[in-house]
């Protein structure tokens, strides 16, 4: 089993006797089912059968199922031309052309088409329905290979933008060691703009250093967006439907990242944040067609 993507294609036939079936199935993005038949009155009574089985198979998705027949061509020899319809046809093309007052001379071969053949529904209904069964079961496997293979290059391309996420997340790791200094500096010009003749009581103004250091402490939101990094990468290395776990853990990375921002001290965090944001955000787009 595989990630799939709900964006694919499938394509079956399956030719009798006297008839050829094919079955097209189109799949697009969807957060629940959605189903759209395209086909001949005559398989109406199959739907309810055909919409069970991708029921089975898939599990969200908006699908496009259309099936189409055609007759198989056959030798001249085979050709049962009706009469009645011979007969039908020229008794409503006589008046139009009487009123012309043109002559009405029709050739032989005229008859040979299709539309004049002899019908014999009950052969036809008894060849039609295994076709409609052997072409769309043809289609889905065809359709399961297609999501399959776009659910792993989107699964490959989502893990790239997890890597560029952790780089920056790795890099606000390292730059969070500068805090204390950055912290004593900013402090030590606003008190010196403040308070240009007053001698600063060190002791004082480390506790102060100490105070603002806590508030913008941002060890546990690392240490959560790394937890929450691992189970997004082990979900996309996975199988099976992934799209409503993957839009779990992007609205956790989301949290702790905002929340980082929002403590950042830095410039070059601040930075960083902005990019993660435009990853996760990517990672959210691409993962709206994950099933």
């Amino acid at each position: 089993m595989a990630i799939y993507s709900m964006t694919g294609f499938g394509k079956g036939e399956a030719a009798g006797d006297n008839y050829t079936i094919t079955t097209e199935l189109k799949t697009v993005n969807n957060r629940f089912k959605d189903y759209k038949f395209r086909m001949s009155s005559l398989f109406n009574s199959l739907e309810l059968d055909l919409r069970s089985k991708l029921e089975v198979e898939f599990r969200r998705g908006s699908f496009d199922v259309a099936v189409t027949y055609k007759r198989t061509e056959r030798p001249l020899a085979d050709f049962q031309v009706d009469p009645r319809k011979v007969s039908a046809y020229l008794a409503l093309l006589r008046p139009v052309f009487d009123q012309a007052r043109v002559s009405l001379n029709p050739s032989p071969t005229d008859f040979l088409r299709s539309e004049f053949y002899k019908d014999d529904e009950g052969d036809r209904d008894k060849e039609l329905e295994p076709l409609v069964a052997r072409s769309f079961a043809a289609a889905v496997q065809a359709l399961k290979t297609s999501r399959a293979a776009e659910g792993e290059k989107l699964a490959h391309k989502l893990l790239e933008h997890l890597a560029a996420y952790e780089v920056c997340l790795r890099d606000i790791e390292g730059q969070k060691a500068r805090y204390p200094e950055i912290m004593r500096e900013k402090l030590t010009v606003k008190l010196n703009e403040k308070l240009k003749d007053l001698k600063i009581d060190e002791s004082r103004f480390l506790q102060e250093v100490v105070y603002y250091l806590e508030k913008i402490e941002i060890d546990e939101e690392i240490n959560r967006a790394k937890i929450h990094v691992e189970k997004l990468r082990s979900v996309l290395q996975s199988t099976g439907e992934v799209g409503r776990q993957i839009d779990f853990l992007l609205q956790e990375l989301g949290r702790e990242t905002n929340t980082i921002g929002s403590k950042s001290a830095v410039p070059e965090i601040s930075s960083q944040v902005v990019e993660m944001k435009v990853q996760l955000e990517k990672i959210r787009e691409q993962a709206l067609n994950l099933e």
